[in-house]
């Protein structure tokens, strides 16, 4: 089993793969980032389904790139018979997906073989497989694929095989194209000119950042990434394309990843207007109107990628899980808890996209109003808190501090743009959240905000008190409560969510887990806009230098293993990789400099 980090992703802006360092594509899901998988030998062994295009014989190296922004990848093998450079690339979906891979010989003559291990439903189903002319068509129950290239192929041992030399400036094409079973097989398109278009989709889509700063190339990665995973025809934007990667090898905390966390919905709107990017934040501003659409009472914390509300999460026990991390599941539990801190981020992207320039939409105040009408009692109510716990609902402090976010915000938009409501009431509301919020978070003995009301818990989503304007970073409670998290969450500089327990008491769970990549960007931050900027710099360069080969991180990390964990590539990370530049962008600029010597 390849590590996590040895991945790369390939995206339509609807489904999406991912290929590991050997040429190995093992995980697919068709037609949607959440349908069933194709290839799944990610969570299982290649006998789940794979699809790997690699040099026969040893390879005595292996480096590879993403073209210049865009998400084509290019691996280029190097053996004792010469170089070849393999180009895997997922076009702009036109009518049906295709993955396109094209063998380039670079010098000398490469015996190199196709491996294609179609196992449709997770690794499941082993599809009839037959050949029509020049294609290979593979079909069961709704799903089909049709397989394309000029080599030679044989079936052996319920794989299509092809063995084929390549020599230099020779270039040989396959096409994989998902289709529904019950449609005639769509057209090939050509392999060379699907290359071309993509490659001006990308360089068009990324020529439009207006990012100016000291991270460019982080930060531009960073954004295709976002893009990668953004479903184009709703706007939604997926967590990951992955499902029960663990946050703990041989843990059960495996979850799944493929769908949109209404959290994610202000820091994506901030990353990609301040970036430039107009167009996305205004789909998935849209997005998150229909899909909240409703009693505000029923509020998600996450919903399908088109809005679905059922998110049913079921075991598929026939997967050993990745390096035997089991169970692994599909859909996802927590979509039915309650957390508070949603209806704060709800109404906060609506004020980020107003402050931002987005266009208004009519609707949006209706929104708000019914929204905050609920939150005026239903703040008061325990919830699951930010990280899903699975054990009992509490006073979180971090929702707390959300609800009082949905207020300030509101208040924000009544002063600026004149927006209708009950002012007065939101003001009263306003105070009574922040008076509770420090007496009954505080912990006098931690001299820290706890993780709720009455806990001895410290948790690192305190962190975001200073990031959305309930303190200043200065303020003395916040000084002295990222001291105590220094103190008691860092592990090799990174910073754990909270201190896993063996017992469960914390979160319902008894497994283990690694660092949490977002709360490690939180920290740099908050250390920058407390003046610290020398720290903040270096736990974001440390951070930077986690990412793989292809700048691409996951949620979480293990410092001891030096590893990644957990859904990858993950948006939540790559969103604060892009907010923390920006942060420490603007601290730099209203840092006073040093006297000239």
């Amino acid at each position: 089993m390849r590590p996590i980090e040895d991945y790369a992703l390939l995206s339509d802006l609807e489904s999406a793969t991912l290929v590991n360092r050997d040429g190995s594509i093992d995980w697919c899901c068709f037609p949607r980032f959440d349908s069933a998988a194709c290839f799944a030998a990610l969570l299982g062994t290649p006998e789940n389904g794979r699809w790997s295009v690699a040099p026969v014989g040893e390879v005595r190296s292996t480096t590879r790139r993403y073209r210049d922004d865009t998400l084509i990848l290019e691996t280029v093998f190097e053996t004792d018979e010469g170089s070849v450079c393999v180009t895997d690339f997922m076009p702009p979906r036109d009518q049906m997906p295709d993955i396109v891979r094209i063998v380039e010989g670079r010098e000398g003559t490469v015996q190199m073989r196709s491996e294609l291990v179609i196992r449709f439903d997770y690794g499941r189903i082993v599809p009839w497989v037959r050949r029509i002319g020049d294609n290979r068509l593979a079909i069961a129950g709704p799903d089909a694929l049709c397989f394309r290239t000029p080599i030679e192929l044989e079936g052996v041992g319920m794989k299509t095989v092809g063995d084929f030399a390549v020599s230099a400036g020779e270039r040989v094409p396959f096409v994989l194209t998902w289709f529904p079973s019950h449609l005639e097989p769509p057209e090939g398109n050509d392999p060379e000119t699907s290359l071309q278009d993509t490659e001006e989709f990308w360089r068009t889509w990324s020529a439009t950042c207006t990012y100016m700063g000291r991270y460019d190339e982080a930060v531009r990665t960073s954004l295709r990434v976002l893009k990668g995973l953004t479903y184009a025809p709703t706007g939604g934007i997926v967590a990951a394309p992955t499902t029960s990667l663990p946050e703990w090898i041989g843990g059960a905390r495996n979850w799944d990843y493929r769908y949109c966390w209404l959290r994610d919905a202000a820091l994506t709107l901030v990353a990609m207007l301040q970036a430039g990017h107009a167009a996305e934040a205004e789909a998935w501003r849209d997005w998150l109107l229909r899909a909240i659409a409703g009693d505000p009472a029923d509020i998600q914390i996450m919903y399908g990628i088109a809005g679905e509300r059922r998110l049913d999460e079921r075991e598929l026990e026939w997967l050993p899980g990745y390096e035997g991390s089991s169970p692994v599941r599909i859909g996802n539990a927590a979509s039915a808890q309650p957390q508070l801190d949603v209806y704060g981020e709800v109404i906060d992207a609506l004020a980020r996209a107003r402050e931002a320039g987005a266009a208004p939409i009519e609707h949006a105040g209706a929104v708000l109003l019914a929204t905050l009408e609920w939150l005026e009692e239903g703040w008061r109510n325990t919830d699951a808190g930010i990280w899903e716990v699975r054990g009992p609902e509490r006073h979180f402090t971090h929702s707390k501090v959300m609800a009082w976010v949905a207020f300030d915000r509101a208040l924000r938009m009544a002063e600026e743009y004149g927006t209708s409501g009950p002012v007065d009431r939101w003001y009263e509301i306003r105070g009574q959240i922040h008076s509770q919020v420090l007496e009954q978070a505080w912990n006098k003995q931690q001299q820290a905000f706890a993780q709720s009301y009455g806990s001895d818990e410290l948790d690192a989503s305190v962190l975001l008190i200073p990031l959305v304007g309930f303190l200043p970073a200065t303020d003395p409670r916040m000084l002295s409560t990222v001291a105590a998290i220094e103190r008691t969450l860092l592990r090799d500089g990174l910073v754990l969510r909270y201190v896993p327990r063996t017992d469960g008491a914390v979160d319902g769970l008894t497994s283990d887990e690694g660092v949490f990549l977002p709360c490690s960007f939180w920290l740099a931050s908050v250390l920058a806009l407390q003046g610290r900027h020398e720290d903040a710099e270096r736990l974001f360069d440390r951070l930077l230098g986690l990412r793989n080969d292809l700048g691409l991180l996951s949620e979480e990390y293990d410092p001891v293993g030096g590893r990644m964990l957990g859904n990858f590539p993950q948006a939540f990370t790559h969103l604060e990789l892009i907010n923390t530049a920006l942060v420490l962008d603007r601290a730099q600029s209203a840092a006073p400099r040093e006297p000239a010597r």
